[in-house]
């Protein structure tokens, strides 16, 4: 907790360096906003992730959640300065793991190419999660078609997606019959209920999503804490 806190301070520390007359922003979860293109936000990032480590002892690692499907128009990844066909997107993410060591890709692809976020999983899953939260929205028979041709290895689970807590369940359950991770995750419109810090760890997930800061998020964070002492203190 205290580390991802940390990586958010280091990263504004960087900005500010390499943009000192330039405002700096923050988006509705917290992330900073700067005039910088997406190769040079992510080289920050790692490099913060690096500084980070090496302060705590323990690896910090780069995750990044792409919406690809917010961007994906006529058969194409639309970029701001290029389009790049599916299986283009799929080398371009490749190379994005392997360049800046990312933990995590979130939602690299359409929603609906479970081909191509099949053949994404087998050149990169082997050290990187492919996470998927569009393309299986919390639903099990969207994940078994994901399971069938071995698209993606985690699922996010919003269980106000679902709609139900039996709902995040069958699918949390089902992710993990099949080798799956799941991770525990907020909504971009937040409050201050931690409902989700007791489901990650009653369900066994290998991680949660919150944001690292802003009273909303840390409220999550705050009563992991609190899960931690009752079972340790137990």
């Amino acid at each position: 907790m205290f580390a991802n806190a940390r990586v958010h301070r280091v990263v504004r520390d960087q900005l500010r360096a390499l943009l000192p007359s330039a405002p700096l922003g923050r988006g509705d979860e917290g992330a900073w906003v700067a005039p910088i293109d997406d190769d040079a936000a992510l080289a920050i990032c790692a490099e913060a992730c690096r500084t980070v480590s090496h302060e705590v002892g323990f690896d910090v690692s780069p995750a990044l959640d792409l919406a690809a499907s917010e961007f994906f128009r006529d058969g194409k990844y639309r970029y701001r300065d290029r389009a790049l066909t599916p299986d283009d997107q799929v080398d371009y993410v490749a190379g994005l793991v392997d360049k800046y060591g990312l933990f995590s890709v979130e939602d690299p692809l359409d929603e609906d190419d479970f081909a191509r976020y099949a053949r994404l999983t087998e050149l990169v899953g082997s050290h990187c999660r492919v996470i998927g939260d569009d393309v299986f929205a919390t639903d099990i028979a969207r994940l078994r078609k994901g399971i069938e041709v071995r698209a993606g290895n985690a699922i996010l689970i919003k269980p106000n997606q679902i709609g139900t807590l039996s709902g995040a369940k069958a699918a949390v359950d089902l992710a993990h019959r099949h080798g799956y991770a799941t991770v525990m995750s907020h909504r971009s419109g937040e409050t201050t209920d931690e409902t989700i810090a007791h489901l990650a760890v009653a369900f066994g997930c290998l991680a949660i999503k919150t944001g690292a800061v802003g009273g909303e998020r840390i409220a999550k964070l705050n009563e992991l804490i609190r899960i931690e002492e009752e079972l340790v203190g137990s």
